[in-house]
Parts: structure tokens; C-alpha cells; sequence
């Protein structure tokens, strides 16, 4: 008996119309649904004409649940998981069947589509080419500490999701352990209300009222925030800044140009 195929399904982050033709396809012809919430995916399905057997699969029900779909998978039956927005195994169930699932040599194949955290960074001005994912941060107290000693020293841009009823304790929180770092949030993205808030984090907490939806929360990482800062600075103000840490006038230079984005000829000008 040939094994069935795990389709990792990619479902819209809030409108409808941000799905594939091909999940559309993948949804109408696996012979069952795992959805992490099925009154959620009974909407999209609803949307789409779609009649299809759902099985819930959620965080606490992933130990459970795995071994049944796998033996579902096992038997021959096709599965979509999906979530209830935007990519499966994001800060969402998937994780463990994934890994079971290539224990077990079952075929797996990702159904690409909208998701959170990449529409909120590339709509976000700052830094694209290296960042960092943490997801949710942890409500423990000790392990949130943990976690922001991490992010203190962390040079890319940072993206985080949060719940609406924790947003403004999450910013108060990064204002005070990392300071008043330029963040963009975005909320509800493709929504009716998305919305985007941009600025200092002690300008943008005044902006947040009434929290409502998702939201996901990218800051400037730790070297760019040095960056523009001793770009504020004159010229010999930056030269002072290097010198005092013991650079010799050469490297100054080249660095002051690295950071200033500029020619370093540009800069000896200033010290002939």
C-alpha cells in the first residue's frame, strides 16, 4: 500500500481572497482536513464550496493527535494541515507531525502562501536582508528575561508576534530592557483595519489604543540602532567617538565611512 502525502497548506491571514489556486486544489482533493481550530477552517471551506473531513490538531493536542494522522498517512490517506492563519509550523502546530513524519519516510510537501511575518517586513522600511524570528515571547518570567538578553545583543531586525490583550505590556517591556528603538507593528495585516504604527517605541505605545487583532512587532536590531546614532553625530564628533575607542586615524576613517555609507576619501576631506 503506498503511503499518503502530508500537505503543509498555507490559508489566508485574514482576507479570504489571499489563498492559491493550488491550496484551493490541495483542500478539494486530500481526503482529510487537520486544522489547528475547525470552526475557523469550516469558514474558509464554507467560502470555497469545499466538504471535506476535519480533524482538530492544535498545541495541546499535537502528542495526541500525531500518531493517529500519521497512521492515517500510513494507510494510504492524503492530509492538509493547515492553521488558523497564514503558514502551518509558524508559531503554530505542524512541528511534530513534520518530524514524524520524516521518521517515518512519508512524503511531505509545502503549499506556499500569505504569511505574517513576511508581509509585515517587507512593508516595514527596515533592514531585509538579515532578521531574526521569535515568534511569541515566553510569558514565564524567567524565561522572558532570558529571551531579552538575547535580544539585547541581537544586530538584525527583530520580528515577534503578540497577542492583543499582552501588546502595550510587550512594549513597555521592550522599551524598558532594550530602549526607545525605532519598531514598526503591524496589525490585522490584509484585514480591514490593517494598520501600520512606525516610530520610537515611547511615540508609537500612545498610538496602540483599544488593542484589537494580531499583531506583529519588528524592531531595528542592536547595530543598525548604533549606526544611526553615531550618524547624528558631526563628522569630528564621530572621529572622537572611534578615537577614544583607541582606533588609530586610518581605521576612524573607514569605519566613519563604512557607517556614513560614503566614499572614505569623503571623510579625509574633513581631516586634512
Amino acid at each position: 500500500m503506498n503511503k499518503g502525502k502530508l500537505y503543509l497548506v498555507a490559508t489566508p491571514i485574514g482576507n479570504l481572497e489571499d489563498i492559491t489556486f493550488r491550496a484551493i486544489k490541495t483542500l478539494k482533493e486530500v481526503d482529510l482536513i487537520a486544522a489547528e481550530d475547525t470552526r475557523q477552517t469550516l469558514k474558509l471551506l464554507n467560502h470555497y464550496e469545499i466538504t471535506k473531513k476535519l480533524y482538530s490538531y492544535h498545541r495541546h493536542s499535537e502528542e495526541t493527535k500525531t500518531d493517529f494522522l500519521i497512521e492515517k498517512l500510513n494507510e494510504g490517506q492524503s492530509i492538509a494541515l493547515v492553521s488558523d492563519a497564514g503558514t502551518p509550523a509558524i508559531s503554530d502546530p505542524g512541528e511534530e507531525i513534520v518530524k514524524k513524519a520524516i521518521e517515518k519516510n512519508i512524503e511531505i510537501i509545502p503549499i506556499p502562501g500569505a504569511c505574517a511575518l513576511i508581509n509585515a517586513l517587507i512593508t516595514s522600511g527596515l533592514n531585509t536582508r538579515e532578521f531574526s524570528f521569535y515568534g511569541f515571547l515566553p510569558l514565564n518570567k524567567k524565561l522572558r528575561n532570558e529571551k531579552f538578553e538575547v535580544l539585547k545583543k541581537e544586530e538584525k531586525t527583530i520580528i515577534l508576534y503578540e497577542a492583543p490583550h499582552r501588546i502595550l505590556t510587550t512594549l513597555e517591556d521592550i522599551l524598558e530592557r532594550l530602549g526607545d528603538r525605532y519598531i514598526v507593528i503591524a496589525k490585522e495585516l490584509t484585514k480591514i483595519h490593517e494598520n501600520f504604527y512606525r516610530g520610537n517605541i515611547s511615540e508609537v505605545i500612545k498610538k496602540v489604543e483599544s488593542p484589537k487583532g494580531e499583531y506583529v512587532i519588528l524592531i531595528e536590531g542592536e547595530e543598525i540602532k548604533q549606526e544611526n546614532t553615531l550618524n547624528n553625530l558631526s563628522v569630528e564628533e564621530h572621529y572622537k567617538y572611534y578615537e577614544k575607542e583607541g582606533l588609530e586615524k586610518k581605521e576612524i576613517i573607514k569605519k566613519i565611512a563604512k557607517d556614513r555609507k560614503v566614499n572614505k576619501n569623503e571623510i579625509y576631506q574633513h581631516f586634512i
